[in-house]
């Protein structure tokens, strides 16, 4: 089994996650006591798809991203690096375009999406900075970009709980779930080490997004990053 470390070599993350693929959505769901849910629904109002829209859902896993936005009758294309990932969303989602991708060299041309989102996958990519320039270079003109991300609660007391769950309640639950535990100690340790609200959307305002804003969920244990590139 594969646990990445926190420089994040692309090689360790895509096998870590070709490890987790097969249990990885019940996983998630027991881990966040289905919260995922309520954060991915958050997702699709914030991207608000449209019919005939180009949308990228980036680091799209087994895809289940990905469906809501091809409910809207929008084209969805879902990328991922890891191979096991995306044979998983084959077998359970076989229509749809399910693309093989690097985040910091994306098999797109540019201004191909209406709309492009990734979410709790920024965070495991090496070159976050190349990645959010990649994805503002295959946007449209006035399109949009979304990141759902596991970020830092506000309140002080309740950010001391939540470090604590991390570091302590997940891995044991994980093991319990999982078919790679050490996966998520990797998650619980990247989750600590990653920039807070206002660092990421200064990140996002430096490859070229406008009119950067975020909202918390869950009282920031995640943020909705939101931006437009100029038409």
């Amino acid at each position: 089994m594969t646990r990445a470390s926190l420089d994040k070599q692309p090689h360790e993350v895509a096998s870590m996650f070709d490890d987790v693929a097969e249990r990885y959505d019940l996983t998630n769901d027991v881990l966040s006591l289905g919260q995922d849910r309520v954060w991915r629904r958050e997702v699709a109002k914030a991207v608000d798809a449209r019919p005939a829209q180009k949308i990228l859902d980036l680091a799209a896993g087994t895809a289940t991203s990905s469906l809501p936005f091809a409910r809207t009758g929008a084209y969805v294309v879902p990328c991922d690096f890891s191979l096991g990932m995306l044979r998983v969303g084959k077998k359970n989602h076989p229509w749809l375009p399910l693309t093989a991708g690097d985040a910091t060299k994306l098999p797109f041309k540019d201004d191909t999406f209406d709309a492009v989102t990734i979410s709790f996958g920024l965070r495991n990519v090496q070159e976050t900075d190349t990645a959010l320039s990649e994805l503002y270079r295959v946007t449209k003109p006035g399109g949009r970009v979304v990141i759902c991300e596991f970020s830092h609660p506000t309140w002080a007391p309740f950010r001391t709980v939540y470090t604590e769950y991390l570091m302590r309640a997940l891995p044991p639950v994980a093991r319990a779930v999982s078919s790679n535990p050490d996966a998520y100690v990797y998650l619980a340790e990247s989750i600590r080490a990653w920039p807070n609200q206002p660092e990421l959307a200064e990140k996002l305002r430096k490859a070229g997004w406008s009119k950067v804003a975020w909202r918390n969920l869950t009282g920031g244990v995640v943020a909705l990053h939101r931006g437009f590139k100029a038409a």
